[in-house]
């Protein structure tokens, strides 16, 4: 069976099955294995004869290089016209294809150099407008190219140099609103007032006379506008009569002894001073004066109390001595009943604050201040909280200690995160402190990235704990 096998295998089968092999069939063997070489000989011919076919192919039709073309965004085209930056809106910047933070810098920078750009050249400064982009607008924009307010061979500009107003043309300023006035250069406040002062005229400047007595508008702005006002030069003598016949009917004469810590807003009105009047004069012997005018010259410090119109009253006032400023009296042997020097400002309840002489709304603010901060550390943080009365905290700081061993603090590398946004001294700066913390875990170097000011870290440092 063995000499049936085909003589190509023949050699393999006596392999395995351990038949000693002849010369002759070693032989057969070898030849075998050489054609199997010359096969790979031909076909690694036949591939170096294509590639020198094809290397002799590009030599005659060179290689092109493909054009590549990168996708991006279409910006929509900005069609440009004349303009000032001045009158700009951020909706207008958008379309001239600034960013939202380059045009929160353009106006914030607007506002430095004093509410409006005097010059190409002032704008140009602006380091939000890129050179590119100036280039692009500079033909378009309605400013000089210098103003008379930049020295010569002087590259600064003066931060609080009077701006000009921004005046378009003539106008009538009976018919100017709030924003009107603001647009022309007045600050949201003195648009207010001037027209607060139109209202007590009348509803009317009546005169160019009248407008310039308005304290808020200056001799130079009074000056710049008064070429472009639509009003008569002085005030009629029928007009100017009329007026003050309203003054005299508005001022009330006073005939009767008052007690001005008796009175409410009502009777105040009834002395001849308006509503808002009355309502200011009130307040300020509530809150600023503790319930009560303690001499003739607290009354003749309320703003709203002309000095004709004190001259007018001095001679009626009869001040007597307020029933609060009895309390009061009374709060202060109270104080000295109880010895605050034992106890805690730390732990100081309500009932304590408000006993000590504080008012309800006082005595609340410093415990709700206490609070946040999670204890006071030192007893002046008692005068940081806000709107109290500042001599009765002084009093109360003289008088009570301090222990602050319960106070909570932490490292910054691991303070918990609510706790730094809501500390009053942490939460400005909690989202940078989480941040810088993630790969530096270490409280010198967060401090050291953080760049607060002195007197700011001065105070986190009073909450941290410190290694040193």
């Amino acid at each position: 069976m063995i000499f049936t096998v085909s003589r190509k295998i023949y050699p393999f089968f006596l392999f395995n099955f351990g038949v000693k092999r002849t010369p002759m069939k070693i032989m057969s063997a070898f030849q075998l294995r050489k054609r199997q070489l010359y096969s790979l000989i031909f076909f690694g011919l036949v591939i170096i004869i294509l590639q020198i076919a094809f290397s002799l192919y590009k030599r005659q039709q060179p290689y092109k290089n493909p054009e590549i073309v990168f996708i991006s965004e279409t910006k929509p085209e900005i069609v440009l016209s004349p303009f000032n930056p001045n009158d700009l809106d951020n909706n207008q910047w958008k379309k001239l294809g600034f960013s939202d933070n380059q045009i929160k810098t353009i106006l914030k920078y607007k506002e430095i150099v004093g509410g409006n750009f005097q010059s190409k050249a002032q704008f140009r400064k602006c380091y939000a407008v890129s050179a590119e982009s100036y280039k692009t607008l500079e033909p378009y924009i309605l400013l000089p190219e210098n103003h008379s307010g930049f020295k010569k061979n002087n590259d600064h500009f003066k931060p609080y140099e009077k701006k000009k107003l921004n005046i378009r043309g003539k106008f009538n300023p009976d018919q100017y609103s709030q924003k009107d006035w603001e647009n022309l250069g007045f600050s949201e406040k003195q648009s207010a007032a001037i027209l607060k002062y139109k209202n007590y005229l009348g509803g009317s400047f009546i005169s160019k006379e009248k407008l310039k007595e308005c304290f808020i508008i200056s001799d130079e702005q009074f000056a710049q506008m008064s070429p472009y006002l639509i009003l008569q030069a002085k005030t009629l003598q029928n007009l100017a009569n009329k007026f003050d016949k309203k003054k005299e009917k508005e001022s009330v004469k006073i005939n009767n002894y008052f007690d001005p810590n008796e009175l409410n807003a009502e009777q105040w009105q009834a002395l001849g001073f308006s509503e808002k009047q009355a309502n200011v004069i009130v307040n300020y012997r509530e809150k600023n004066l503790r319930g009560s005018f303690k001499s003739l010259e607290d009354i003749q410090k309320c703003f709203v109390i002309s000095s004709e119109k004190f001259e007018e009253m001095k001679p009626w006032i009869r001040l007597s001595i307020p029933t609060k400023t009895k309390s009061n009296e009374e709060k202060n042997i109270i104080v000295e009943k109880i010895d605050f020097t034992k106890i805690n400002i730390n732990e100081i309840n309500f009932k304590q604050l408000r006993e000590f002489g504080f008012t309800e709304k006082d005595a609340a603010m410093i415990l709700s201040f206490r609070k946040k901060l999670g204890g006071f550390i030192t007893k002046n943080q008692v005068l940081e909280t806000f709107e109290i009365d500042r001599a009765m905290a002084e009093r109360l700081i003289y008088y009570t200690p301090i222990n602050n061993s319960a106070v909570t603090k932490y490292h910054l590398k691991d303070a918990p995160e609510d706790w730094l946004k809501n500390h009053p001294y942490f939460k400005y700066s909690a989202d940078r402190i989480i941040y810088y913390r993630i790969t530096n875990p270490n409280d010198k170097k967060i401090w050291k990235f953080l760049k607060l000011k002195p007197e700011y870290e001065e105070r986190m440092r009073l909450y941290t704990i410190n290694d040193d």
